[in-house]
């Protein structure tokens, strides 16, 4: 009886096993062709017309969010990010959402306030490596890429990963 038990947790530990794997090896397949190191150039006009450069941003982490308005997952971001934009430095990039007339709406239509790059070509994309929204990376002050997320990231999440890039 004690075997049987005994060969019950072994199999779930190994069930628990296999799936983490299976879990590990997503994430690093969805991330595979994410720019790292140096941050790629990320400069234009956000949609209310103010300049922007990622360039400009040294001395402070920050963090590029790309997203879309037809992602569900990006929808469940969206307050967290535009929180995050009152206290850090962020640059979001609305990827493949239409012209800029409809990113506005969009967030307007939502309540969203935080600084929009729109990238209807996926340019900015494809210089990052993003092949899936939502995605996430957070800089240093150095301009140095430092982490990055493929997929849903908690606000608190993203909020912990600036602290630390703050630190490296």
């Amino acid at each position: 009886m004690v075997g049987a038990k005994r060969g019950k947790w072994g199999r779930r530990a190994v069930e628990l096993a296999l799936i983490v794997a299976l879990l590990l090896g997503l994430r690093a397949w969805q991330q595979r062709d994410l720019a790292t190191g140096a941050a790629p150039e990320l400069e234009g006009y956000l949609l209310d017309g103010t300049p922007v450069s990622l360039a400009e941003m040294r001395g402070a982490p920050v963090l590029v969010h790309f997203w879309a308005v037809w992602c569900p997952v990006c929808a469940l971001e969206e307050d967290a990010v535009s929180a995050i934009a009152r206290d850090h430095q962020v640059i979001t990039v609305a990827m493949q959402s239409g012209d800029s007339g409809e990113v506005a709406a969009y967030l307007k239509e939502n309540g969203l306030d935080f600084p929009v790059l729109n990238d209807p070509d996926g340019l900015y994309a494809n210089r990052w490596g993003v092949s899936a929204v939502p995605a996430s990376f957070v800089l240093d002050g150095e301009g140095r890429i430092r982490f990055t997320e493929v997929g849903y990231s908690t606000g608190i999440g993203l909020r912990v990963r600036l602290w630390m890039a703050g630190f490296v």
